[in-house]
């Protein structure tokens, strides 16, 4: 029996190794991995996913002094993002934390509507960790004052509240590791892991990793 796929997570790195090895400036690593986003998303969408839940930009790496370069290309591109994303029946929600995130940048994402019947919704994790989530959620459950904790409870205050687990991680790159993200929702999720940078990273590939998944037997435990 097939497996059924819905969600899907993607750790986009690689796309400042991707400028070193052709020559370019970061801020076209950058743009080119953008672009291949909108590609893969819309692959996604043929087959059937409902969910891609992508790590634009970790807690931790919004401190180092090439965030400004993903903060101007936000600023350069939006009106497009937008426009393309909803032509195309793709909802768009960003998540993490809002501390540190320019003024102007946070403008830009009030400005991300949600549409009615989407096709698909892409999460953008966008200064995101799994522990600053983990640490909302408490005191979320704290300022509800609730006293017997449910993992309901839990769950229903997380980022992404009423959405199913991925069934998949994608990580581009050649690194074997989670990096802090979604680490309380990919509890049985499969780990494909790929050398291959994120503006490389292919539909064929892509096509690729989802074929072996559905192959996999799944159960829930060990």
């Amino acid at each position: 029996m097939e497996q059924k796929l819905s969600h899907i997570a993607i750790i986009m790195d690689g796309n400042q190794r991707w400028s070193k090895l052709n020559k370019k400036n970061f801020y076209e690593g950058y743009l080119e991995g953008f672009n291949n986003l909108e590609i893969i998303v819309r692959e996604c969408i043929k087959h059937n996913v409902k969910y891609i839940t992508v790590f634009a930009l970790s807690t931790e790496n919004i401190k180092r002094k090439y965030s400004y370069l993903i903060f101007n290309l936000i600023k350069a591109l939006y009106k497009k993002f937008i426009s393309t994303y909803s032509k195309k029946k793709i909802n768009v929600k960003i998540i993490g934390e809002k501390e540190n995130i320019p003024k102007n940048i946070l403008q830009i994402f009030d400005k991300i509507y949600n549409l009615e019947k989407p096709l698909i919704q892409l999460n953008i994790a966008f200064n995101y960790g799994s522990f600053y989530e983990i640490k909302n959620v408490i005191k979320k459950i704290l300022d509800k004052k609730i006293d017997n904790i449910q993992i309901d409870d839990i769950k229903n205050n997380m980022y992404l509240a009423n959405i199913p687990d991925p069934e998949i991680l994608i990580r581009t790159g050649g690194f074997q590791r989670l990096s802090n993200f979604m680490m309380f929702n990919l509890s049985y999720t499969e780990l494909f892991f790929t050398k291959t940078l994120w503006p490389d990273f292919s539909i064929k590939e892509l096509n690729r990793i989802i074929s072996k998944f559905k192959k996999i037997k799944r159960n829930n435990g060990l």
